[in-house]
C-alpha cells in the first residue's frame, strides 16, 4: 500500500532514510531546516519538500522525525510551524530521534489527547546502517500504532521490534550506548596494546573476530583503527549527547554505570583533541597520545 509519508529532519541518518521510503513508493515530503539539503534530496529521491513541518506534515498517513535533541524536537513539534498544528487524526507520528525517555512519554500523552498515534523509535548502526537501509530500530508505543507504521518503518531497517510501553524505545537505545562505550574502549585498548607489543593486528582481528571478542566496531571499523583514521561515522558529539541522556536517566532509576562515566569523560579528552566530528572508535588516539 502507498502512503502520504512526510519526514522532518535530512542529517546523514534522515537523509538516506526518507530516501528508501521514496525508494520503496511512497509518497514523501520532507522538511529541513537547510532548505539546500531537501533540494539535494530532491535531485536524488521522488517526493516533494516544504516551508515548514506543519506544512510537510497536513494531510500525511505517518510523520517522521530525525533531529538533533529534545529542544529540536519540541520546536518542530510544539512550536508555531510545528507538526501538531496540521498532524491528522488517526496518523502515526515515528520519531527516530535519539532523545529522552520524557520527551517520548510527553509526545505519547499528546497524541493520545489528539487522536494519532505515537512510536518513539530511535535506530541504530550509525551512517553505514542508514545508508543500507539496515537500521536496528527500537520502539516504544501502542500495538495498535505499531502496526500501522511496521511496513513504512521497515524501508530502512533490518530489524525491528515493539518494546513496550512509550519511553522504552528511547530506555533501549540508552543501554545500546551503554553497551557500545566500554567495547569501544575495550576494542582501542586492545589494538593498542597489539600494535605496541609488535604483532600484526590485522592478522590478530582476522582470528580473534570469529571468536567470543567479535563485535560490530571490531569487524567494521578495526582498519580504520588500526590506520588511525577517523574523518567519517557516528561522531564524538553525538556519542556523548546519547551518553548524557543515559547518565541522566540512570540517576533516576538508580542503576550504576561506572564505566560509562569513565569512558564519557574519555570522549571529552578527545573533543579537546579537536575530535568533536571523529568516529567514536577515535578514543583509541587518547592511548596513543598516552592520555590518562
Amino acid at each position: 500500500m502507498i502512503y502520504k509519508v512526510s519526514f522532518i529532519g535530512l542529517g546523514v541518518m534522515g537523509y538516506p532514510m526518507a530516501g528508501y521510503i521514496s525508494k520503496a513508493g511512497h509518497n514523501v515530503t520532507v522538511f529541513n531546516r537547510t532548505t539546500s539539503k531537501a533540494d539535494k534530496w530532491l535531485k536524488e529521491y521522488k517526493g516533494s519538500k516544504a516551508e515548514t513541518p506543519a506544512k510537510a506534515a497536513d494531510g500525511a498517513d505517518f510523520v517522521f522525525t530525525c533531529v538533533g535533541n529534545d529542544n529540536d524536537l519540541k520546536e518542530v513539534t510544539f512550536g508555531d510551524s510545528g507538526i501538531f498544528k496540521s498532524i491528522k487524526k488517526g496518523s502515526v507520528y515515528i520519531d527516530n530521534t535519539t532523545a529522552s525517555a520524557t520527551i517520548a512519554k510527553e509526545f505519547y500523552e499528546y497524541s493520545k489527547k489528539n487522536s494519532f498515534g505515537f512510536l518513539d523509535a530511535p535506530v541504530s548502526g550509525g551512517q553505514a546502517g542508514a545508508e543500507n537501509g539496515a537500521l536496528t530500530v527500537m520502539i516504544g508505543g501502542d500495538q495498535e500504532s505499531f502496526d500501522k507504521a511496521k511496513d513504512v518503518i521497515d524501508c530502512y531497517s533490518k530489524k525491528m521490534k515493539l518494546l513496550g510501553k512509550a519511553g522504552n524505545g528511547q530506555l533501549a537505545k540508552m543501554v545500546n550506548q551503554i553497551c557500545i562505550a566500554g567495547l569501544v574502549q575495550g576494542l582501542s585498548e586492545g589494538i593498542n596494546f597489539g600494535i605496541k607489543a609488535g604483532l600484526n593486528m590485522e592478522d590478530v582481528i582476522e582470528v580473534i573476530s570469529k571468536g567470543a571478542a567479535q563485535s560490530w566496531q571490531m569487524d567494521n571499523r578495526y582498519k580504520t583503527m588500526i590506520d588511525d583514521k577517523f574523518e567519517f561515522g557516528f561522531a564524538v558529539d553525538w556519542m556523548r549527547k546519547d551518553l548524557k541522556i543515559a547518565l541522566g536517566e540512570a540517576k533516576k532509576n538508580n542503576s550504576l554505570l561506572p564505566i560509562t562515566e569513565i569512558v564519557d569523560q574519555y570522549y571529552g579528552d578527545v573533543q579537546k583533541l579537536g575530535g568533536n566530528r571523529w568516529d567514536t572508535t577515535s578514543l583509541i588516539r587518547r592511548l596513543r597520545k598516552n592520555i590518562g
